[in-house]
């Protein structure tokens, strides 16, 4: 047994120097590389955020590569997708392959391929809706190959906290969707959220958030609102459950093809001669979301508490004075009175379609 193990100690180095001697010229400090070949396919965007507003125009880029030895081929595939807030589902968008093309849903007839060159994918969305807010993926199908990129669709807009007049904390997630839809808004983002936080939003009740979370933002903490000595944040509730559980909501709102105006009438008025005298000028009456637009991205301004379209009184200050929130800019929020009650004005929003 020991003489067999010597044995194949010698063969073996006996191999090595072998080894040595044929190769004796190569270089030792040199490393030797081998790989596979790249990825035939790449996908890349130029613009990872887009900017727009409500009845715009966007265009989101998305070229590819494919390998220049790659024959040309007619059924390389196309497909645009917009992701859910939660990133579980996507929804198609648009599909091109060759001559075929086709747009899904709502985004129906307002979607169509940029086609500024050959290697070209971008997609142009026209008259943006709310709900075209967030991210798209763009993935090119090339055979066996594909690729993917992410595109952010972000709007101009304003984020506002939402009650019904139920009170605060009675809204499940279907019922904060509705309520937002019926101000003329969506339920907003955490981003949207996070960028209101850190132009002031300070808020202390919290609300829904179009992921399922319920968070609110805290630019002053203080006892019951985030918490005497902590830092300012976004405080997170984390996912809630969207059919048992209820809070408030924050809704997203961006600007709007119409004219929000006070109403001029002789007399103060109760909520149901407020929606006729709206109607009777060729207008309806304005919901909170069009208040918030015109207030926040118009400047409106008005000292005079009027009638919204959900029994609410509010109004508009952007240039704060005596008597007129002094403090500072701000939707002032005087409730949900009696409707009954003969004691404000109304506030109209006339549609330029």
């Amino acid at each position: 047994m020991t003489f067999l193990l010597f044995f194949l100690l010698v063969l073996s180095k006996s191999r090595a120097d072998s080894f040595e001697d044929a190769y004796s010229d190569l270089e030792h400090y040199r490393t030797i590389y081998i790989s596979e070949n790249g990825p035939r396919l790449s996908v890349d965007t130029a613009q990872p955020k887009v900017i727009s507003q409500r009845g715009g125009n966007a265009t989101l880029q998305c070229t590819f590569n494919r390998d220049p030895s790659s024959p040309p081929n007619p059924k390389l595939r196309i497909k645009w997708t917009k992701l859910t807030s939660d990133y579980l589902k996507e929804i198609d968008v648009f599909v091109a392959m060759g001559f075929h093309k086709k747009s899904y849903g709502r985004f129906h007839g307002r979607v169509h391929l940029q086609d500024a060159g050959k290697n070209d994918a971008s997609l142009v969305i026209t008259d943006i809706t709310l709900e075209d807010y967030g991210k798209y993926k763009c993935e090119i199908i090339d055979g066996l190959e594909d690729d993917t990129v992410v595109v952010s669709l972000d709007l101009q807009g304003i984020i506002f906290p939402y009650f019904p007049r139920l009170g605060r904390y009675n809204l499940n997630f279907a019922d904060a969707e509705k309520a937002c839809r019926d101000q003329d808004a969506i339920v907003a983002s955490f981003d949207q959220l996070y960028d209101a936080w850190r132009d002031g939003l300070d808020w202390c009740n919290a609300g829904w958030l179009s992921d399922g979370s319920v968070q609110y933002p805290i630019t002053k903490p203080r006892e019951p609102c985030g918490g005497k000595n902590t830092i300012p944040g976004v405080r997170n509730y984390g996912m809630r459950d969207k059919q048992k559980e209820r809070y408030d909501v924050f809704c997203f709102t961006s600007n709007h093809k119409g004219r929000f105006y006070y109403l001029i009438h002789p007399f103060k008025l109760k909520y149901d001669e407020a929606v006729r005298a709206c109607q009777k000028d060729g207008a309806q009456i304005a919901k909170v979301g069009q208040m918030y637009a015109a207030w926040k991205l118009l400047g409106y301004d008005r000292c005079d508490a009027g009638w919204l379209a959900d029994g609410s009184v509010r109004y508009p200050i952007s240039k704060p004075r005596r008597r007129c929130s002094p403090t500072e800019a701000a939707v002032r929020f005087s409730g949900f009175p009696d409707k009954k009650h003969k004691l404000y004005g109304v506030y109209c929003y006339k549609s330029d379609n």
